[in-house]
């Protein structure tokens, strides 16, 4: 079983920040939590990175046991720009 991760609007969406789910595949991992956590969720993992074992991924990219899979949405944020 492969290790999601979610963060910031995926988790949020999610309910969760992790779970473990049984696929061959990133894609099929994608796959099962959108099946779980529903159309936000979905809409959210559309617009996020996803990186496996810390680096950039393919959906076809195999996964076992232990890989861990990352969702990280774009983050906005700040009140401004720098000022010095």
């Amino acid at each position: 079983m492969a290790t999601l991760r979610l963060f910031a609007a995926a988790r949020e969406a999610a309910a969760t920040s992790v779970e473990t789910i049984d696929a061959a595949t990133v894609g099929a991992v994608l796959d099962d939590a959108r099946a779980r956590h529903g159309a936000h969720f979905a809409a959210v993992l559309d617009q996020s990175g996803v990186w496996l074992n810390g680096e950039p991924t393919e959906l076809d990219a195999l996964v076992g046991d232990h890989d861990e899979i990352a969702v990280l949405p774009p983050v906005s944020g700040g009140s401004g720009g720098y000022r010095p």
